[in-house]
């Protein structure tokens, strides 16, 4: 199986390139962010205030890593389910974001919105959350600490392996999945 290495933050011909069912290694930095750094990001720009990081180009997998263990850079990091961030998906792309990781179904919203805004949406595979964490070689807490694990985090990646489910262009890996087994 043909792995496709890319580096974050993406530009518009990176995400352009991939397709439906490619599998990457992403190398560069990504952040952390779940429901809680959500709702508060998009309670910002709502505001029209400035975000705590600067989304252009930028990759954010929805985890909430454990603490690390002694000479652990960060302790399990596995995805957790995407669909909790349908909602705010459309902003945060809006804002720049150009892919995003997690696990499970994208709401048709969502898919839209990577089409109109040239973004990804990448699963990471659940469950492997001790052995994604080996990936990540750099952790760091860079806004809103007061949410524990849910803080947005700056990680670090060294072909960290994920496979693109919705891309660009409108094609859909689970779509595809269920119709040719439906054949």
């Amino acid at each position: 199986m043909e792995m496709k290495r890319i580096e974050a933050p993406l530009g518009e011909d990176d995400v352009l390139s991939l397709k439906a069912g490619d599998n990457v290694l992403i190398n560069g930095v990504i952040y952390t962010a779940r429901d809680a750094a959500h709702k508060k990001m998009i309670e910002l720009i709502e505001k029209g205030e400035a975000l705590p990081i600067d989304l252009k180009g930028q990759i954010i997998y929805y985890v909430g890593p454990t603490p690390a263990k002694p000479g652990q850079v960060i302790g399990s990091a596995g995805p957790t389910t995407s669909g909790r961030m349908d909602a705010y998906t459309p902003a945060m792309l809006e804002q720049g974001m150009k892919a995003c990781i997690g696990k499970g179904l994208r709401s048709q919203a969502v898919k839209d919105a990577l089409q109109e805004q040239k973004g990804l949406y990448l699963a990471a595979v659940g469950g492997a959350g001790a052995l994604l964490s080996k990936k990540i070689k750099k952790c760091e807490v860079v806004a809103y600490p007061e949410l524990g694990a849910e803080a947005i985090h700056c990680l670090e990646v060294e072909d960290f392996p994920a496979t693109v489910i919705n891309d660009a262009h409108g094609n859909d890996l689970y779509a595809e999945g269920a119709q040719a087994y439906a054949r």
